[in-house]
């Protein structure tokens, strides 16, 4: 109570992104809980331009700089504002989260704990209901009108017959269409008024409502593993009964690749849709398919990810979705709102980091192992800045299991070799006269070609396994991600689990290397995103390695996506490379012998990757799988592409249940699991040793 004192003074706040920010007078009123500013001090005497309730408000000072923080209200409402400077931000930081306090604790001691609020909810305007005191005539239930039933004292639950599944399907899918309208009234209320979107009680019935649903899917779903034991006599060997990740059943499966209408969908039986979906794993085959890159053409796809405005007008979602997490919480199993995703899959994001395949084809043109790991960390810093499209923090589609995604480059040599020269004086040219010729005598393509696979070979934990080779080159790449994501409070986090390994065959050496995190911040105004944590790149035979770090912004001064690391040779301990820079922008490579090389990431020429077109991609392939999202995206009909997008993730999950009641295990199509890896199937180092034992049994 000793700093609860009145401040006022100037601050900059940011109105939109046409009128940017504006100064404007602050006052805190610690009586009354309010932050209220006017045009400036003159005005003061006037009504305020715009009031803030700070009970229940967020206080955040932001990761962009040391000068900007933010003031979020339970209503919904957010101020961004900015300091003159880092001291003058921590004075109204600290007087604003000691008065938000004061008042959050005083609403604390005057209202019940929310496990009695929760009575309010089943009472149906009852007297003692705090939501009845605080709005007598319309309590969050009586406006939409919910209560339960009752059975009668005394009489008996009658047992349910095996041929009453149907009618309870039946029950339970019009149930599951009310509570989508339910949520979907809420929604639809003002984020202020007498009755908002982000009511205490609305929220309470939003998850008591989808927790119910998720409770009764599961009591059904062990209905029918009791029906088929009936049928059976008894449960197979190694069955178990256990409650499932939660999930909310929609009511639209569809056949993926084909074109729908979802209305008729929804309107056929739910026993016909169950059958469906149940019948369609058995219509697609696992077999490993050869793609001939000839059929691909260049991607003509330019999705920027840059409107800031739905971020914006979707912060109450992204606050309720906020409600709902606590700090450290995997993220894995959480359904985000769709309006934050990206026009691309994972997979296909993965692909993106190979769009500098001169670069990548350039790694076994080094004339000694010292410049080979250099041009490797070269490579691989270059990476990060064309996969991650755009400033704004969107996340990509997560892959069902069994998702795939193909594409290929193709790099003139005349490119390539003028690259190599540039980057290095020793270039040998003679290499290129170890290239393989056309086996039918006639001349070979001017141009490399490195071709690219991905697949989802996990569904819990997510792991993706992906593969890329230059035949021409004598290299490949194969590597696998396990993605485990953590709420942080204002950020989320994202650890890439794995390993990948570089096979440079005509030198016979192996690079290993791991991925950074992301992190995506200031997820309440406009998210960015940024990489941190050290990764090593080795290589056994040759004993060099390389250190990396990608340093996050620290809480005072300091710069975005600043990355450092150095390359050195294990047995002499010698550095032998240092680099500095962003990885987003431009980086600085300074050698053993004095000479220094920069690298401007947004001048990089970008090589548009060739992929089929949807009516020649497989019904798995991400593109074709993921179409009616992304054409709902671009359309900008979020509520489209969230119901094609539930459709798909309830299939996965259909798919699923039915594996693990037949104990059939789930078999990928061109990953084999390695030990914690995984490993493609046919790798061209297990090629080209085939070729050459079969050619030394020839001569």
């Amino acid at each position: 109570s000793d700093h609860m004192e009145n401040i006022c003074g100037y601050l900059m706040k940011y109105t939109n992104l046409v009128t940017g920010w504006q100064y404007r007078y602050f006052v805190l009123n610690n009586d009354a809980g309010l932050l209220e500013y006017f045009v400036n001090e003159q005005s003061r005497h006037l009504k305020p331009r715009g009031t803030l309730q700070l009970a229940g408000a967020v206080i955040s000072p932001s990761d962009e700089d040391s000068h900007t923080f933010t003031v979020n209200a339970a209503s919904g409402e957010q101020y961004k504002l900015r300091a003159t400077d880092a001291k003058e931000r921590q004075h109204w930081v600290s007087r604003l989260q000691i008065c938000t306090q004061h008042h959050t604790e005083a609403i604390g001691k005057n209202n019940p704990p929310l496990k009695s609020r929760s009575f309010s909810l089943a009472s149906q305007g009852s007297a003692n209901s705090p939501g009845v005191q605080r709005r007598p005539s319309q309590n969050a239930v009586s406006f939409f009108n919910v209560g339960h039933h009752r059975l009668p004292t005394g009489k008996r639950v009658p047992i349910m017959q095996p041929d009453h599944l149907v009618d309870v399907r039946e029950m339970m899918s019009q149930a599951e269409g009310q509570q989508r309208d339910l949520i979907r009234s809420i929604e639809c209320l003002p984020a202020s008024g007498h009755l908002t979107s982000l009511d205490q009680d609305l929220l309470m019935l939003k998850a008591t409502s989808m927790a119910t649903m998720n409770c009764l899917n599961d009591c059904f779903h062990i209905l029918q593993l009791q029906h088929a034991s009936q049928q059976k006599g008894s449960l197979p060997a190694g069955t178990t009964i256990s409650w499932l990740e939660p999930k909310i059943s929609l009511a639209n499966h569809f056949k993926n690749g084909a074109a729908q209408n979802f209305p008729a969908e929804i309107n056929k039986p739910a026993s016909v849709r169950e059958e469906q979906s149940i019948a369609e794993p058995c219509q697609l085959t696992r077999e490993p398919e050869e793609i001939n890159p000839d059929e691909e053409l260049e991607d003509i796809c330019d999705d920027k990810e840059d409107d800031l405005g739905a971020v914006e007008e979707q912060r109450s979602v992204i606050l309720h979705l906020l409600s709902q997490l606590k700090l450290g919480m995997d993220l894995t199993r959480v359904v985000l709102p769709t309006f934050i995703l990206e026009k691309r899959s994972l997979l296909e994001m993965y692909a993106d980091f190979m769009s500098h395949p001169d670069l990548f084809i350039a790694i076994t043109s080094g004339s000694s192992p010292e410049e080979r790991m250099i041009r490797f960390v070269e490579y691989y810093l270059t990476s990060f800045h064309e996969g991650r499209k755009g400033a704004i923090a969107k996340k990509p589609y997560n892959p069902i299991i069994g998702e795939t995604f193909h594409c290929s480059w193709r790099m003139p040599k005349s490119n390539v070799a003028a690259d190599a020269g540039a980057n290095s004086s020793a270039h040998c040219p003679s290499e290129q006269g170890t290239l393989p010729k056309d086996p039918d005598g006639q001349a070979e393509p001017d141009y490399y070609t490195v071709k690219f696979v991905a697949e989802q070979v996990s569904h819990h934990p997510p792991v993706s396994g992906f593969y890329a080779e230059c035949v021409e080159r004598n290299m490949c790449v194969n590597a696998h991600v396990w993605t485990k994501s953590k709420f942080l409070g204002m950020s989320i986090g994202v650890t890439m689990v794995g390993e990948g390994v570089l096979h440079l065959l005509e030198h016979g050496e192996e690079y290993t290397f791991s991925l950074p995190c992301a992190y995506a911040r200031s997820i309440l105004t406009v998210p960015w995103v940024e990489l941190g944590g050290k990764v090593n790149i080795n290589c056994a035979k040759t004993g060099y390695s390389a250190s990396i770090n990608f340093h996050t912004k620290p809480f005072y001064g300091g710069k975005l996506h600043r990355v450092t690391g150095e390359v050195k040779q294990n047995m002499t301990n010698t550095v032998v490379c240092r680099v500095q820079g962003e990885w987003n922008s431009v980086l600085e490579f300074t050698y053993s012998n004095g000479e220094t090389k920069y690298v401007d990431l947004t001048k990089l020429s970008v090589t548009r990757k060739r992929v089929r077109p949807l009516e020649k991609q497989g019904p798995f392939e991400s593109r074709r799988l993921w179409q009616h999202v992304t054409e709902s995206l671009r359309d900008g009909d979020i509520d489209k592409a969230t119901e094609h997008k539930r459709a798909l993730e309830e299939r996965q999950r259909n798919e699923e249940r039915l594996r693990a009641e037949t104990e059939t295990p789930w078999c990928t199509k061109y990953f084999l699991k390695d030990g914690d890896g995984w490993v493609y199937h046919k790798p061209l180092w297990k090629t080209v040793s085939a070729a050459q034992t079969q050619q030394t049994d020839s001569n």
